[in-house]
């Protein structure tokens, strides 16, 4: 039965290699160009400059060029990325949807189950397979991402829990492709037709993908608070630098809110050493920055739960789609 399955699917493995070395060819040049020039330009110690509570005038001027040419060099390399959001449904869609739905489409299947392969035997290597295959998969496309994103996302002073860089690396897209690879299976078991199994299989990926993203991700972890002074620059010693700012904002010294998605500082002339700071006077004595956010230290623990979340209900509907095979006519 392995030999079978292996000799029905040797044409997908083969051009999910061609793929992988296509991909390795495209990403370890330009990543080691990427950190080759965040090494020259010394951008691991611009940031440490400019995430300072109050950074020297002269050197964020260097270091805010610094970044500058490395961002006018380099920013299109995230359009590059973009693509690799994709992956795990692509591989729903070829490689999960038609496991069961072409076999049963075609009769073949009904030949299997006639040579002492029972249905159960015969699902299981089958889904097996495919899953081994998708996990190598995602790890090597999950991980090497995170290595190529390293110095886009640190001369960006973007944080990793950005929707498009969170999504693309570390152990998440592993969650997403078994996520993916099993409602494809499970769609044509239930829907035992190319078109209807694949339709099924993008409308619940991309569905599912977005409720969690906006709604439950901000929540995996209760979020933290930070208040900042308005005096001086918007941070704090070492910087705040990664963490995912979920709200933002001016409270008065009283706590409430006046104004929302903005934050003030004073500085130079305008400070308190050059007269009244402008937003003190608008806002009140004793007003303060507010921020609403997960810490940048938490990504890694973000990913782990977002892919166990994606892994139990590949899980669940690998055992949905096992007891629906009894059903397959």
């Amino acid at each position: 039965m392995i030999w079978l399955t292996w000799r029905q699917h040797r044409r997908q493995a083969l051009f999910t290699l061609v793929g992988l070395v296509a991909l390795a060819a495209l990403m370890i040049p330009t990543g080691l160009m990427m950190r080759a020039s965040y090494a020259d330009k010394g951008l691991a110690e611009c940031l440490r400059v400019l995430n300072a509570a109050q950074p020297d005038p002269e050197r964020a001027r260097l270091c805010n060029r610094a970044l500058n040419q490395f961002a006018d060099r380099f920013d299109s390399m995230s359009l590059i990325g973009v693509l690799f959001l994709v992956l795990p449904l692509i591989v729903g869609l070829f490689w999960g949807a038609p496991l069961v739905a072409r076999e049963v489409e075609q009769g073949t299947h009904r030949f299997a189950w006639t040579q002492g392969v029972g249905r159960r035997q015969w699902a299981l290597v089958k889904f097996g397979f495919v899953a081994v295959v998708a996990v190598i998969v995602a790890v090597v496309y999950g991980l090497g991402m995170s290595w190529w994103a390293t110095p886009l996302t640190g001369a960006a002073q973007q944080s990793r829990f950005d929707v498009i860089f969170f999504d693309m690396q570390g152990i998440a897209p592993i969650g997403y492709t078994l996520f993916a690879i099993a409602l494809g299976v499970c769609a044509g078991v239930h829907w035992p037709r190319m078109m209807p199994a694949m339709a099924v299989t993008l409308g619940g990926f991309v569905g599912l993908r977005i409720l969690l993203t906006v709604v439950a991700r901000p929540h995996y972890l209760p979020p933290e608070t930070r208040t900042i002074p308005i005096q001086g620059t918007i941070g704090e010693p070492g910087g705040a630098l990664g963490d995912w700012i979920l709200e933002k904002g001016i409270r008065n010294a009283g706590g409430r809110m006046v104004l929302s998605d903005a934050q003030a500082a004073c500085s130079g002339a305008a400070g308190p050493a050059g007269g009244k700071c402008p937003p003190i006077v608008e806002f009140g004595e004793g007003a303060y920055n507010w921020q609403l956010y997960q810490p940048a230290d938490r990504f890694w623990l973000f990913q782990g739960i977002e892919s166990g979340i994606f892994v139990a209900l590949a899980a669940v509907l690998l055992y949905l789609a096992l007891r629906g095979i009894r059903r397959v006519a």
